[in-house]
């Protein structure tokens, strides 16, 4: 009996099976639980430095002074959010083709990029309910559950060719090429995460031709601008799938290349024939928006304006990602090397042609759980590296283990 004389009966929450870790958090949840000093972690997508840790950049450290000088209040942003914000994020994606689609773009601040995929998947199934969602065979692990969590029917399309770890353009031209109109294709924009395997800019004009001849919509996840060959080439892929189709959904995030990973800013912007569309559908947008989080966070949103809207601030932050790159296409080549420097006769070569955070090591499931249980070397199971946590302090312990399970 509670205390209302009611019979009770086996508590809710006692029926509950344990949940599966996430495939890439609880991976980073063990390796903080490891107690060995010289354990690595290859798995979620963090920058990393030199020294090993995720830095605090120092444009973001001058716009955080200015803002805590500045502010004058912490009420609520639009459900939109700032609209000096999405300016600058349109500026950042369309370069010097913002005037001639400003007019018909719309920008929404999100929490991350992963709020503004949901966002982006709440209103496909709200206004689009037919509609089914290509993901990239592989893509990223969390894009299903994304999707599936917003009753979005996704299915696969050929992206990635394992045995010359190389796209598979052909395979994947000729399956988006069978797509019935309506549906909508899911593009990395740079940095295909998890291969690092992005199109030519040939390639990706003939992917934005099929896409608008065939009637699909592009949305595109655009997470790593800067960390692949530099800000406004990193765009040129996602430039060309606006240029040829008159309708596309953009998810974009500044975790990476501003280095503000806890603060949670993404945006969401919609390319639609008129502006009139556009407005029509901001407002589904944000009715999506106000079922979710009804106003986005200020402050990644504040430090992104901020620095983009200094000449000089602006300046400084190109510099810093183009460091970040340069550092993170160091490791590639520093990785291949070592391995072969360790009498590995497989050839990784093929690391330094990739671009971005990740790659596919081709590492089994075993030897991938050998590295963990025996050497605390942290990898996902399906053999991604997050190349970023490569150090060179780490690099000969990282390599000497992956030569061992390689029977080298």
């Amino acid at each position: 009996m509670n205390q209302t004389g009611i019979q009770q009966e086996a508590s809710m929450f006692e029926q509950l099976q344990p949940a599966k870790p996430d495939a890439i958090l609880g991976l980073t949840e063990a390796f903080r639980n490891d107690s060995n000093p010289a354990k690595i972690n290859l798995t979620v997508g963090v920058y990393k430095d030199d020294a090993g840790q995720t830095p605090v950049l120092e444009t973001v450290k001058e716009a955080e002074k200015r803002i805590l000088a500045e502010q004058k209040s912490k009420g609520y942003l639009p459900m939109t959010g700032s609209p000096e914000f999405g300016q600058t994020v349109q500026e950042l994606l369309f370069g010097d083709g913002f005037e001639s689609l400003s007019e018909r773009a719309r920008t929404t601040q999100t929490p991350g990029g992963t709020g503004a995929l949901r966002v982006a998947g709440d209103f496909l199934h709200t206004m689009f309910p037919q509609a089914t969602l290509w993901l990239s065979q592989p893509t990223w692990p969390n894009h299903p559950g994304i999707f599936a969590a917003a009753h979005v029917p996704v299915d696969t399309y050929p992206y990635f060719d394992a045995d010359s770890n190389s796209l598979d353009f052909a395979g994947m031209i000729s399956k988006l090429e069978t797509l019935p109109a309506g549906d909508v294709v899911l593009l990395h924009g740079c940095c295909h995460n998890p291969t690092g395997v992005d199109p030519s800019q040939q390639q990706w004009e003939q992917i934005a031709a099929v896409l608008r001849d065939r009637g699909l919509l592009p949305l595109i996840d655009f997470a790593y601008q800067g960390f692949g060959d530099g800000v406004q080439e990193d765009a040129a892929g996602l430039r060309a799938v606006c240029a040829a189709c008159d309708e596309v959904l953009i998810c974009s995030s500044y975790s990476k290349n501003f280095s503000l990973y806890n603060d949670r800013i993404g945006a969401l912007t919609l390319v639609a024939r008129t502006a009139e569309q556009a407005n029509t559908a901001l407002g589904h947008v944000k009715l999506r928006v106000r079922t979710n989080y009804s106003n986005p966070p200020a402050h990644g949103a504040a430090i992104v304006k901020t620095i983009l809207s200094d000449e000089s601030l602006s300046s400084d932050w190109h510099g810093e990602v183009d460091a970040m790159r340069t550092r993170i296409h160091a490791m590639r080549g520093l990785f291949a090397a070592t391995l072969a420097d360790k009498g590995v006769e497989q050839d990784f070569s093929f690391m330094k042609e990739q671009r971005g955070m990740f790659s596919f090591s081709g590492l089994s499931p075993q030897q991938v759980e050998t590295l963990r249980e025996e050497k605390s070397i942290y990898i996902v199971g399906s053999g991604r590296v997050n190349v970023a946590g490569m150090t060179a302090d780490n690099m000969e312990l990282l390599c000497e283990s992956i030569a061992g399970v390689l029977g080298a």
